[in-house]
């Protein structure tokens, strides 16, 4: 790909992450509302589907397109997921890389909790993680605003 075309993937994802980020704001302040409990109307379940499905896309669209494209138009060598979250941690979009892990972590739980139990303890740790997602975009976004040339 050429520097150009690394440059409109970049401003691709970071439109798709801003949308993103949207709708998880608006499930947040949803299901904040509804707080945590050990039984959910079925509206309220949904409300609670859709914040952990949201937190899910837009960690993924982070971590795997965001700041892999930021490697690229940086000149970075691709490499694993580790040195992506290792220049994340370096380019100041996370405090610690233990930091990403966990919003990785919760991700996975998420698509494989099925007991009612979990459910209610993965709502609670969304609710909890989905603020950070969301400082850890604004940080994405202000870095590219002061250091990458989008022309």
């Amino acid at each position: 790909m050429t520097d150009s075309n690394n440059i409109q993937l970049l401003k691709e994802n970071l439109d798709a992450m801003g949308s993103a980020i949207g709708w998880l704001e608006r499930s947040i302040g949803i299901c904040n509302q509804i707080g945590i409990k050990t039984d959910y109307t079925v509206e309220e379940y949904d409300a609670f589907e859709n914040l952990t499905s949201r937190y899910s896309r837009a960690i993924d669209l982070i971590i795997r397109k965001v700041m892999r494209t930021i490697d690229l138009v940086e000149f970075e060598q691709p490499g694993t997921l580790i040195d992506t979250v290792n220049r994340a941690e370096r380019r100041g979009f996370i405090d610690n890389v233990s930091d990403l892990r966990t919003m990785s972590d919760l991700r996975n739980e998420i698509a494989h909790d099925y007991t009612k139990s979990e459910l209610v303890e993965t709502f609670e740790n969304t609710l909890n993680q989905t603020p950070q997602v969301i400082t850890l975009a604004r940080r994405i976004q202000d870095y590219v605003d002061s250091h990458v040339h989008l022309r």
